[in-house]
């Protein structure tokens, strides 16, 4: 058990850090790019992300489960040609994508809405290669159960990628020039990431050998599970691809497509994502246990364990979705200075309720072992989100991939709930909860939207903020004790409890 919290400790912990210093990257961007450049770096980032999912998706998962076995038997040797095939494999698909980019250029300039996006993405290119070698090293780390360096070097590459992009941009001339700087500076974060990825190997005891004929079993393991995330991850690139051209379509300039483009994506989407980062913290802790439930047969301790999951994702999105509507321009305004993300932010906030529960449903249904219903269900999502963003954008504008994304998770959602009830042949018993949070999120977002606006320009915004939402997530915190659907008081003894164990061991231990 110890362990168990060891490690979901040092994952939790370095995965907050990484990502709230993607999420400070992110605010820079927008602020240095613009509206405009940012439009054009994300669409871009979206079609690098579809070539980076095909060479480092499955590869990294079969390394970590064969180097987890060949670790335990002590089979050095086994795990040296693993990885060695495993490199191999990697790095000559990296070079074939990367060739299938050079050869069809009119190809990408064709689906690409601006023709600058294809230039970044040449930029972005030699990190596909970086990636490919440094995801092999990252899978051994992984099977091994060697979570900080596996850590670290996420980390790592995080830290390099906005130090060398500040740098980069201070130099950029033009729009044009600073989206190039910071597709540059991933390539380059992710060169150093491999370089320490290796040295991080070969220090931790690692060695390569020739491969022989374990070619087959990599690829062979990998293609399933690099097919399923290759077909999730089409999702951006397609959404990137058809919201700017359909915006054109119906009478937008290429500039304002992009640029409003951009503000969403770059700007309103980091912040709804906020909610997914607390959720995906839980799924680290939940998925373990879980599936050691399943394994033991054990099924009150399964329901029991989705259950809470569950109603705690709820509590935690509808905490957060009313401060999103009350105060959302001003929360745009304050970390972007653009108020139009922050009127965006407002008018979908309900989406982060859906989208955190099709979060963490699909992460209970991989822990079921229905990996593959959950693609389905959000195939079927996305159905409704294509229709949405071709057919609205004439009607509503960029909302159309608001209403769209809402669409979708909100069916994929629903959909993964069903599959969970069946599977485990079980109620979850969060209706009540759900409806009660959502009647307290009503009140809950009038009296943010209302001391927000009361404030503004008599305070700094900072502390409007503040107040408001304080007062906001006060409120709601109050009304879901008040109705017993959590209990702050256990919550207080449960840390207690765990304080007093820490100055227990510490005692000891002197």
């Amino acid at each position: 058990m110890k362990s168990l919290f060891k490690t979901v400790f040092i994952i939790t912990g370095f995965a907050v850090l990484t990502r709230l210093l993607g999420f400070i990257f992110r605010i820079y961007l927008s602020r240095m790019l613009g509206a405009e450049a940012l439009g054009l770096y994300q669409v871009s980032l979206s079609v690098f992300m579809v070539l980076l999912t095909i060479v480092a998706s499955g590869l990294p998962v079969i390394i970590s489960k064969l180097s987890a076995k060949y670790y335990s038997k002590k089979d050095t040797s086994s795990e040296a040609k693993l990885i060695s095939a495993s490199l191999i494999v990697s790095i000559i698909t990296s070079i074939i994508l990367s060739i299938f980019v050079l050869v069809f250029k009119n190809l990408f300039s064709l689906l690409f809405a601006d023709d600058r996006c294809y230039s970044i993405l040449l930029v972005m290119l030699p990190a596909v290669l970086f990636s490919s070698v440094y995801n092999v090293f990252r899978g051994s780390m992984w099977g091994h159960s060697n979570y900080f360096g596996y850590c670290i070097t996420e980390l790592f590459e995080q830290i390099v990628r906005i130090t060398v992009c500040v740098f980069l941009l201070s130099f950029g001339i033009g729009s044009l020039s600073t989206s190039i700087s910071a597709g540059l500076s991933l390539s380059i974060a992710c060169l150093l990431s491999m370089a320490l990825s290796i040295i991080l190997y070969f220090v931790y005891g690692g060695k390569l050998k020739k491969p022989d004929k374990i070619y087959k079993e990599v690829i062979k393991s990998s293609a399933p599970i690099t097919a399923v995330r290759f077909l999730s991850s089409l999702v951006q690139p397609i959404i990137a691809l058809i919201i700017p051209a359909r915006l054109i379509a119906v009478g937008y300039t290429s500039s304002q497509a992009m640029s409003i483009y951009g503000i969403a994506i770059g700007m309103t989407l980091p912040l709804l994502f906020i909610p997914i980062t607390l959720v995906g913290s839980l799924s680290t802790a939940l998925i373990p246990d879980l599936s050691k439930a399943v394994s033991n047969e054990d099924n009150n301790e399964v329901k029991n364990k989705i259950s809470s999951s569950l109603i705690f994702t709820l509590f935690i999105t509808f905490l957060i979705m009313p401060l999103f509507m009350g105060a959302g321009e001003n929360i745009g305004l304050f970390f972007f200075g653009n108020v139009t993300s922050g009127a965006l932010l407002s008018s979908s906030a309900w989406m982060i309720v859906p989208m955190a529960l099709t979060s963490i449903s699909s992460s209970i249904l991989n822990a079921l072992g229905k990996e593959v219903r959950s693609f389905i269900n959000y195939l079927i999502g996305s159905v409704f989100l294509f229709a949405s963003i071709w057919f609205l954008p004439s009607i509503i504008g960029i909302n159309a991939l608001i209403v769209g994304m809402g669409i979708c998770v909100s069916i994929t959602a629903v959909l993964n709930i069903i599959m969970i009830k069946k599977t485990i042949n079980s109620k979850l018993n969060i209706l009540k909860p759900l409806m009660l949070m959502l009647a307290f999120c009503l009140p809950c977002a009038a009296i943010t939207f209302f001391i927000t606006n009361l404030l503004n320009n008599i305070i700094p915004l900072f502390f409007n903020l503040a107040i408001s939402c304080c007062v906001g997530g006060g409120l709601f915190i109050a009304l879901c004790s008040t109705y017993k659907i959590i209990n702050v008081k256990s919550m207080f003894v449960e840390m207690k409890k765990v304080k007093f164990k820490k100055m227990s061991l510490k005692r000891k231990n002197k």
